[in-house]
């Protein structure tokens, strides 16, 4: 009877006419592969080659050397590219999500690496005289709160597009409008005006601190206003900030990002892995539906097809709405099935400064909508907080690989400001001065049971942190582990124990070879050698695998904190000390990392 009760409870809770790819299954994952959700990559194998950069690390006491202003709540970052250059805004707040007061900061890059300082593209509100008097109640200020960031209009004139509202809640009768401004071709902003007032209020033009759009000398400008406020696409990102608006999607349906199939159809995913169809180019859409086998939470989902004509979707894969990680891809043929599972960013630094909601991990992820521009390097660009603190950007190559046949994969790399990771030619550079985070560097291989690895290391100098070498197999577990530590000793684990090998000089080049086998009854062993010469033979793996597919340099030593017991809120929580300063740098390169037959 207790299997009857199940069977019946199943199939009474299915949609009636659940057809994959219409309306009531928009989208459906069966790739089979799950994370774990006790380590920070979730054991995920990694999209092949992924570059994640930090573009902005917060800094609250020195902020000459983060984004200026010394704020430490930095989330919700959009992504355009115009004009040879990408365009990237965010939401800053001085402490914590939904505290007054906020502004929407831009920065701009040529290459999706190097990025300027950013600027102010919209201010904190300045109320017009007497209108603080008409706050609503338990209001604590104006804050700002937007979906959508950037248009790039039919006649070519790009937008970049924000919202004011009261805090803590400035959705709804809580929001003011939605403003608009001009990005010139020279890097200027245009003035702002208000794009529209949020239905439902009394906020009009007579008592907002911006003009109205329509009244700007500007013709051109004032037709892509017009462009963009007649694209049920575009303005369907606007629902969450105003509901009541005549062409926003229904809900429940927050956050959603869109992507055109073959057929014509239009597919928007949102939050919660709720699913919905647009036939009409957003004139109408399907009710909302939640993807049963789409796994995630209530962090933002990015959905795009991508260069070769697949689809991809990004997202957090996992239940846990305060633990964000890791940031992962999925993708299909046809928009509709996604039957793979695979890694982008694995990486979860401590969360230096405390602050409301700030939960942890690369969350909030956001790619260029259709329409924004093209980078033309076929790759697929996401930008997304980390620890809502810092903002980060991640290309992905395209076709997005989750390994590779022969030879080595191109390099995976975790860039941050302070411990950036550099490529030139056949050389990396790892320097890291950077007292919570460390630079990586990740190669794949095809996956093998016994192989030889040839690489050259030399420390150019070693401050506070040494380097790591690990090799691991397709779930990241570690049986090799070397070290250059910071007292110039060359050490390994052999088994459960950690043996010095030989001592290594900052300027010296070491050529270094690890012989691996995976088979056998003893679970492992490898065999390192210096120039020829034996430092370690036949030593235990330090833990036991069928495989190995990857090696990793690693500019500190590995972590998996914070975990999911830990409480964003916890009482204990302080900001991290000397977060702002950074310590004696290290400098290690990597060259010529190669795979020999066996």
């Amino acid at each position: 009877m207790r299997f009857m009760g199940i069977w019946l409870c199943m199939t009474a809770c299915m949609p009636a006419l659940a057809q994959t790819g219409s309306a009531a299954e928009p989208v459906r994952y069966l790739g089979g592969v799950y994370v774990d959700q006790e380590v920070h990559d979730g054991r995920l194998r990694p999209a092949v080659g992924v570059e994640s950069y930090q573009v902005m690390r917060a800094n609250r006491s020195r902020p000459g050397l983060g984004d200026g202003f010394g704020w430490t709540y930095n989330h919700a970052a959009m992504l355009a590219h115009w004009r040879g250059r990408f365009y990237l805004q965010y939401l800053s707040n001085p402490v914590g999500e939904h505290e007054p007061p906020g502004q929407t900061l831009l920065v701009t890059s040529a290459d999706g690496r190097q990025w300027g300082k950013p600027r102010v593209a919209f201010p904190p509100y300045p109320p017009p005289a007497g209108a603080d008097q008409a706050l609503p109640p338990k209001t604590t200020g104006y804050m700002m709160h937007q979906r959508m960031g950037f248009f790039v209009a039919p006649n070519g004139r790009l937008l970049t597009v924000a919202f004011y509202g009261f805090a803590p809640d400035p959705f709804g009768q809580g929001g003011i409008g939605r403003v608009v401004r001009e990005i010139r071709a020279d890097g200027s902003f245009g003035p702002i005006h208000f794009l529209r007032y949020n239905t439902g209020t009394r906020w009009d033009e007579g008592n907002t601190a911006f003009p109205f759009y329509k009244r700007s000398p500007d013709a051109d400008f004032v037709a892509a206003c017009d462009a963009l406020l007649a694209d049920r696409l575009m303005t369907a990102q606007w629902r969450d900030e105003d509901p009541n608006a005549g062409d926003a999607m229904p809900g429940p349906c927050s956050a959603v990002s869109y992507y055109h199939r073959a057929d014509g159809k239009v597919v928007g995913v949102c939050k919660n892995a709720m699913t919905t169809i647009t036939k009409d180019h957003g004139r109408t859409w399907s009710k909302p539906v939640r993807a049963p086998t789409l796994i995630t939470n209530n962090a933002k989902i990015w959905g795009q097809r991508t260069s070769d004509g697949q689809y991809a979707l990004v997202y957090n894969p996992v239940l846990f709405g305060s633990h964000r990680w890791p940031l992962a891809i999925s993708t299909g043929s046809d928009g509709t099935i996604f039957d793979t599972l695979l890694g982008v960013n694995g990486e979860v630094p401590p969360r230096r400064f405390i602050g409301k909601s700030k939960d942890f991990g690369a969350q909030y992820m956001r790619g260029i909508a259709e329409g924004n521009g093209d980078p033309g390097d076929g790759a697929l660009w996401v930008v997304y907080s980390v620890n809502k603190e810092d903002i980060w950007i991640s290309r992905i190559p395209v076709p997005v690989l989750d390994g590779v046949q022969q030879g080595m994969g191109g390099w995976n790399v975790y860039s941050p400001l302070w411990a950036p990771v550099r490529q030139t030619g056949r050389e990396l550079e790892l320097r890291d001065k950077d007292p919570y985070d460390y630079g990586r560097a990740v190669r794949v291989f095809p996956e093998s049971k016994a192989a030889r690895l040839r690489f050259r290391v030399k420390a150019g100098s070693v401050g506070r942190d040494g380097m790591e070498v690990e090799v691991t197999d397709r779930y990241g577990n570690r049986p090799i582990r070397l070290v250059f530590a910071t007292d110039g000793w060359l050490r390994a684990m052999d088994g459960g124990k950690t043996v010095g090998l030989r001592r290594y000089r900052t300027g010296e080049w070491m050529d270094l070879a690890l012989d691996v086998r995976t088979a056998g009854s003893d679970h492992g062993r490898f065999s390192l050698s210096a120039g020829g010469k034996v430092l370690l033979a036949d030593a235990q793996f330090a833990e036991a695998v069928r495989s190995v597919e990857r090696v990793s340099f690693r500019t500190g030593a590995y972590r998996n904190q914070p975990d999911r017991r830990l409480d964003r809120y916890d009482p204990r929580l302080k900001d991290l000390e000397g977060a702002d300063v950074p310590v004696a740098e290290s400098v290690f390169h990597v060259s010529d990392v190669r795979l020999e037959p066996r």
